[in-house]
């Protein structure tokens, strides 16, 4: 029988072996791969533990910074001048809001609460998550505390909290020496080390609280925590507190502050006193000023427009930006530089009419005496500040030397003090006209720096630095506001740092300059002596007037006829005591008048009060 190729006969034998070959295969494969499914068990489990178990933890783990407390300011004997004090806040959490609308009308039913407040709410409300809580209002009075908390269960999600706020007990009195700390925007929070100011809302914007911000700010501390699916706290897993910013103290004299601030008596000026011996600042005024306790937590825009618009400019420095013309107050040191020189001696003597001609030259520079002071010699320019004489004096020495010698007394440069923010003022050369004004230097131009005008301008500080050194025969040192600083474990104290001498200490010419200066003050004939009389110390000094507008040849300054800030300003520089000088003062009234019957009078009461009180 054919065998019928569509129905073959099976091969039983054949299809076991096949069968048995691919269940062979499918075992080894089923092991191969539970074999590579226990050794990633084994590598995610055993060898990547401990690196999976941190990552897991990040979902149920937060670490959650706190800031540290700002370091306080002292001043040179303990008194506090920068403190931090609870402030009360109220604030909202989001998501236990159901209308904002509705819960702000109900506070301001209470209280009061500007469009300044709720606008900045709601810029901090887009930074931060729902959960967390946002100040709507801050410095909260007793009252308005008072007020919430008895309505607290009709307000879902608003809540009072205290927090340390930065104070400055002193207002105005020190504004423009500590500066003040604000709340830090955008652009601060992009720049500023993010581990270190997670936490922090404010930093110092200007002053000392800018300068030393790294020593004040202090170390951030961290909470590790559990938190649920949404992020909110379940517990505290671990806490390493915050460190406190460190305690600064300076040399400034709180009392000698208050007592220069009350001698201005409300003028638009400035005063600095120096203690010549370490370059110590004991008090550093600036009027009129403005309370920074006003800018801690944002200032509003009405009061914030009144004083950047005030004519009167409360927000300027003047005591380190101020750049005012010097006037007569640098005579005696362009005295030492021309008796440096040998351009003049002690007994040298010119004859005064009232007026100054250069050679070949027509033009009259004026002397403050319209008739003149007759015979004049060093002591008696300087005694009664004859500006003939410093014509001359001016001309002989030439502006090369000028510029050279009295960049040394300080001038032209920044000094340096620990609060930034100063103005390097100008001490005029041929180069710096040529460059600033594309002009050649011109021989009038040196006559009028001769008496401390026209291109020539200087800081209140820059003024006192060149006084400090001058009564301190030639040597002098770097201004400071800071004396010591204290940490957790020790004081750090800070050396004086001096400053280049002028000459010798010992050279004979600084007793023939600062005689004169003694006799501004007690002298017959000085232009501070009415200011001085009875004093019960020994001083120097050197008044000095400074026109703050030009005044043709031919006419005559007429103070009734001008206005009031275009008056000239008033200025004095002083010491004391003489033989041993513990402060050096520089004082400037603007538009004041006489350096002698209106700057003179604010200096002296300055130096009373640090000499003679008990």
């Amino acid at each position: 029988m054919i065998p019928d190729p569509r129905n073959p006969i099976k091969d039983h034998i054949s299809e076991t072996s096949l069968f048995v070959t691919r269940t062979v295969v499918a075992f080894l494969l089923v092991v191969l791969m539970l074999g590579g499914l226990v050794v990633r068990l084994v590598y995610l489990q055993i060898v990547k533990h401990e690196n999976y178990e941190t990552l897991s933890e990040k979902n149920r783990i937060s670490i959650i910074p706190e800031a540290p407390t700002r370091g306080l300011i002292y001043d040179r004997n303990g008194v506090l001048l920068a403190d931090n004090l609870p402030s009360f806040s109220l604030e909202l959490i989001p998501e236990q809001i159901k209308s904002f609308d509705q819960t702000l009308a109900l506070i301001k039913e209470l209280i009061n609460v500007s469009d300044d407040d709720v606008e900045n709410y709601h810029k901090l409300r887009k930074r931060e998550r729902r959960f967390k809580k946002i100040p709507l209002k801050r410095k909260l009075t007793e009252q308005e505390v008072a007020v919430i908390s008895v309505n607290q269960h009709a307000l879902d999600g608003v809540y009072i909290e205290a927090r340390l706020q930065r104070h400055y007990p002193f207002g105005l009195a020190m504004a423009h020496v500590l500066g003040y700390v604000g709340r830090i925007n955008v652009e601060e929070l992009a720049r500023l080390p993010e581990a270190q100011y997670r936490a922090s809302r404010y930093i110092g914007k200007i002053g000392l609280e800018k300068h030393y911000e790294s020593i004040l700010h202090g170390d951030v501390g961290y909470n590790k925590v559990e938190t649920d699916a949404l992020g909110r706290v379940i517990r505290i897993l671990e806490k390493t507190p915050p460190v406190p910013g460190n305690n600064l103290y300076l040399h400034l004299d709180s009392d000698l502050q208050l007592a220069t601030e009350g001698a201005l008596a409300g003028r638009r000026g400035a005063v600095v006193a120096i203690d010549p011996e370490n370059g110590a600042v004991l008090a550093l005024v600036s009027n009129p000023s403005f309370d920074p306790n006003l800018f801690v937590n944002g200032i509003d825009t009405k009061t914030y427009s009144q004083l950047r618009d005030d004519p009167d400019m409360p927000l300027f420095n003047r005591a380190l930006r101020g750049r005012y013309a010097p006037g007569s107050t640098i005579k005696p040191a362009l005295a030492f530089l021309g008796l440096q020189h040998g351009v003049i001696t002690p007994s040298w003597e010119i004859m005064d009419p009232g007026w100054y001609s250069l050679p070949n030259d027509d033009h009259r520079y004026r002397d403050w005496k319209k008739w003149g002071h007759g015979k004049v010699d060093l002591e008696t320019a300087i005694v009664q500040s004859c500006d003939t004489y410093y014509y001359e004096l001016a001309y002989r020495l030439g502006i090369d030397r000028m510029h050279k010698g009295m960049s040394m007394f300080g001038f032209g440069t920044k000094t340096g003090l620990d609060i930034g923010e100063e103005a390097s003022g100008i001490m005029p050369s041929r180069d710096w006209k040529r460059g600033a004004k594309q002009e050649p230097w011109y021989p009038g131009e040196t006559l009028i720096t001769g008496i401390g005008q026209g291109f020539w301008t200087a800081t209140p500080l820059q003024i006192a630095l060149h006084t400090a050194i001058l009564s301190h025969h030639g040597v002098g040192y770097k201004p400071q506001l800071l004396a010591s600083y204290e940490t957790s474990e020790q004081f750090f104290h800070r050396e004086k740092v001096p400053l280049d001498p002028i000459s010798t200490q010992d050279d004979p010419n600084w007793t023939i300059v600062l005689e004169g200066m003694r006799k501004v003050v007690h002298g017959l004939r000085g232009t501070a002596r009415t200011a001085f009389q009875g004093s019960k110390y020994v001083a120097g000094g050197k008044t000095g007037t400074a026109q703050v507008i030009s005044i043709a040849q031919d006419e005559e300054y007429d103070e009734e006829k001008i206005a009031l800030r275009h008056r000239d300003n008033a200025l004095f520089v002083g010491f004391a005591p003489y033989d041993n000088p513990k402060i050096a003062v520089s004082v400037i009234i603007e538009n004041a008048g006489h350096g002698g019957s209106e700057a003179a009078p604010v200096a002296k009461q300055v130096i009373d009060h640090y000499l003679l009180r008990p």
